[in-house]
């Protein structure tokens, strides 16, 4: 029997919320392959947390951008944001 190499392609979705503004959070980029290398690399670099999570990627993927998340995915991504929020907390941005 031949083994296969089934490479997944790296997908990323990025999220915003700021509840003075959003209702929910909003799809602001997504992307596979090069494009979503970029979106990590770019949160990375400005210290924006990144939590992995392809079911929610293949999700929000099929959003389009600027669109609010729906309802079905409140949870989750309210998890995330928590998430977020901890770190925040944790280890302040310095100045």
């Amino acid at each position: 029997m031949k083994k296969t190499n089934l490479k997944r392609t790296k997908s990323a979705v990025s999220l915003r919320y700021k509840s003075s503004d959003d209702t929910a959070p909003k799809v602001t980029a997504k992307g596979k392959g090069l494009v979503a290398e970029k979106i990590i690399s770019l949160a990375l670099e400005n210290n924006i947390p990144v939590q992995q999570d392809p079911d929610l990627v293949e999700v929000l993927s099929q959003m389009d951008i600027n669109q609010e998340i729906p309802p079905t995915v409140y949870q989750v991504v309210a998890e995330l944001l928590a998430f977020v929020y901890q770190m925040n907390k944790d280890y302040p941005k310095p100045g």
